[in-house]
């Protein structure tokens, strides 16, 4: 049976403008550049330099207040989905600061070169090799992964050889064909481990004692060395400590590697961009938008023109009114891209120089204990904005500072109580731990119990597993992988 029935639902919809705004805000300079080169190109009335003087928008204001036919355009009249795509916006890492604070470089040059694999099978051209085996050795170098490795199982590769390439061998085959590639440069590649990938390395030096010693330990004792139990390794290979503080120095010295030392690697090598620059002027902070997220636009005149031409045309034809819909709709969209550029300019600016003064001990000093604890909602408060706008802002952007591009989230941490009650950053807590560990005697690292301990002393009483997490993050391994001799 059916049945009729009236029900109310309450929903926000974002209009076009504010899906525009949203998705140009979070754009870094390098992706806003692609994303105005990518409007200027798909709209003929948005044009790009500086305007003429006896030409302004207000002419283009007059012109669409009149009356013709259908004069408003609707937000269905907008594509939307070219706003909603998220293929434009790729991820930015940082790697290096390519441009100075007034650099306004609108191109970035790439080197070009031999990728690392192609690198490799140049050098077989010196090998004398018949074609089963240089077919076998192509497909060795085929299989190694950027960091130098050959992480397959020989018998892996001797079935994939008859399978994929018809070429059919057995293991002691490949494993001769190996021992070849493992020649070529950078020393290392090729290795199935790391303790081939050292040994290699260290077979190809002149010998010396030392050398004979770090090969001898890391072929008998290699799972001792990687734990760090040196009072076992004296004992075992009957050598003193002297003698194997400089076998572990030319070990220490040998690349973990060999595939990321190639300067060629396939790799792709991102610029960053930053998008703000503070300076330090008479001890004041100043703050600067990146010149490129300001370009000079304009409606194009000759569009109005035309506008103005269908306008007072008085036969109207419907190609006439369709012509007059096209033009309208390009004018709209190129003033609201406009418009949008000129809020994405304001909310950067206003979002980051809270955050600058927020942290403005921190940026006078460039000291990262003196970051206060902040939350992104501190500065949505303080600015009157959205959460989520100013996480758009802090997750994508770069801040060129005195002490480096840094990424703007990175000034965000939570925070926790100190022995007297005091809000500090848990960025401020993973720092002195970082210098305390610095600072410990190597040869007896301290355990994150005696970390926790030394903190607490401190007067920053946290718990040995928050030691660990923290540590962790740091990227600094436990005490017995930490210990020296």
């Amino acid at each position: 049976m059916l049945k009729q029935q009236l029900q109310f639902k309450l929903s926000q919809k974002l209009s076009p403008q504010q899906i525009q705004l949203m998705k140009l805000i979070q754009l870094p300079t390098q992706a806003f550049e692609q994303r105005l080169k990518q409007e200027l190109e798909e709209n003929p009335a948005l044009e790009s330099g500086k305007e003429e003087s006896d030409f302004n928008n207000d002419d283009i204001d007059n012109s669409m207040e009149e009356d013709y036919d259908s004069d408003s355009i609707n937000a269905e009249d907008i594509n939307v989905d070219e706003y909603l795509s998220d293929d434009e916006i790729p991820e930015y890492r940082l790697q290096s600061n390519n441009y100075s604070s007034d650099d306004e470089e609108k191109t970035v040059p790439y080197a070009a070169g031999t990728s690392f694999h192609q690198y490799l099978l140049n050098q077989l051209n010196t090998f004398r090799l018949n074609d089963n085996e240089r077919d076998i050795a192509e497909f060795l170098v085929g299989s190694v992964d950027e960091s130098g490795y050959i992480r397959r199982d020989i018998s892996d590769i001797v079935d994939d050889l008859a399978f994929t390439q018809n070429v059919f061998t057995d293991e002691s085959q490949v494993e001769k064909v190996l021992e070849l590639v493992q020649q070529l440069d950078p020393s290392g590649v090729c290795a199935r481990n790391l303790q081939e990938c050292l040994l290699i390395q260290l077979q190809s030096k002149d010998p010396t004692p030392s050398i004979e010693l770090a090969i001898d330990i890391l072929d008998r004792s290699f799972e001792q060395f990687t734990k760090k139990h040196y009072t076992k390794l004296i004992q075992k290979h009957g050598i003193t400590e002297e003698e194997l503080r400089d076998a572990i120095h030319e070990i220490e010295r040998l690349n973990p590697k060999p595939g990321g030392s190639y300067s060629g690697n396939n790799r792709i090598v991102e610029h960053v961009v930053p998008d703000f620059t503070i300076k330090i002027t008479d001890g004041e902070l100043e703050l600067s938008l990146n010149g490129r997220n300001a370009p000079d636009l304009h409606v194009s005149r000759e569009y109005n023109n035309m506008l103005k031409g269908y306008k007072d045309s008085k036969n109207k034809s419907k190609s006439q009114k369709d012509a007059v819909m096209f033009i309208k709709q390009k004018l709209d969209a190129a003033k609201w891209f406009i418009e949008a550029i000129k809020q994405r300019q304001e909310t950067l600016f206003v979002t980051m120089n809270c955050i600058m003064h927020y942290q403005e001990e921190y940026f006078l000093t460039g000291d990262e204990r003196k970051l206060k604890p902040m939350i992104l909602k501190d500065i949505a408060d303080t600015i009157g904005m959205d959460v989520s706008t100013v996480s758009r802002v802090a997750n994508s952007k770069y801040v060129d500072t005195p002490y480096g591009t840094k990424l703007i989230k990175e000034f965000f941490s939570e925070s926790m109580k100190n022995e007297e009650g005091e809000d500090v950053s848990t960025r401020e807590i993973k720092k002195i731990l970082e210098t305390v560990i610095t600072k410990e005697e190597k040869r007896k690292p301290l355990t994150d119990d005696k970390l926790a301990s030394i903190l607490k002393e401190k007067g920053y009483p946290i718990a040995r597993r928050t030691v660990a997490k923290y540590r962790e993050q740091l990227n600094i391994p436990v005490a017995r992988l930490r210990k020296e001799i």
